[in-house]
């Protein structure tokens, strides 16, 4: 049986969750337990800048942590450049600042308040010398999925039928629906968050953990061994099936 390694779902912010579930894994597998975070660390939860210095200091320290890129995670990035970039993949109408999206929290964790006249560039100044550079660097240096064991732990998805090599790189971290309703098997089962859910599911093709965190909602934890899921609980594991 292959070593188990640990996944958790889209933090968004909350610091106080992030704490809970990496203590039930640490009770289920050691302090050194192999964890895949799904990315989306930033945005509508109350302490991005809490959840992006400890994922720095644990990687420093020489965690057996991987870390994924979100689409939350690019384009706050894509904000802090040092002219402002807004993703193609928005909604018209829609960047990094909308009340909906969540940078707004971002920033406030930063101590960056945005409000109502501001123009983008004025917030952006203010972005730039409150955000360490070093938190920038993490944001843009995340990879985009992490291939072990028969799993493949991404944020979003996988365009079905692509073989990996040929993903477009935005659909890994973009993906919705044509990834969500294909129900034919993958080379790998896919573990992915992204798109919330009321608790974890399993479809056989592909394993859910978003569910919900942004929006006060549970962060969830899973270990896997081999292709064998279980969600990590207060009382400890449960198992997860198709």
């Amino acid at each position: 049986m292959p070593d188990p390694i640990y996944a958790i779902g889209d933090i968004h912010g909350q610091i106080d969750m992030l704490h809970a579930v990496l203590a039930r894994i640490e009770a289920d597998g050691g302090p050194d337990a192999r964890i895949v975070f799904l990315g989306d660390y930033t945005d509508r939860g109350p302490d991005s800048r809490a959840v992006l210095e400890l994922l720095i200091q644990g990687q420093a320290e020489g965690r057996n942590w991987i870390c994924l890129r979100g689409n939350h995670d690019q384009i706050g990035a894509m904000f802090l450049e040092d002219y402002p970039r807004s993703d193609a993949r928005f909604l018209v109408g829609y960047h990094w600042l909308h009340p909906r999206i969540g940078g707004i929290e971002t920033l406030r964790s930063y101590g960056v308040d945005v409000v109502e006249g501001d123009r983008v560039y004025k917030v952006h100044a203010r972005a730039k010398a409150a955000v360490p550079q070093e938190h920038i660097d993490f944001l843009t240096g995340l990879k985009r999925h992490h291939l072990e064991n028969g799993l493949l732990f991404v944020h979003a998805g996988v365009q079905p039928g692509v073989a990996l090599v040929d993903q477009d790189p935005e659909d890994l971290i973009w993906i919705r629906d044509e990834f969500l309703n294909d129900k034919t098997p993958h080379p790998w089962l896919v573990v992915h968050g992204h798109s919330h859910v009321a608790a974890p599911e399993h479809h056989g093709n592909r394993v859910n953990l978003d569910t919900g965190a942004a929006y006060g909602h549970a962060l969830t934890a899973a270990v896997f061994e081999g292709t064998e899921c279980w969600i990590l609980e207060e009382d400890g594991r449960r198992p997860l099936r198709p």
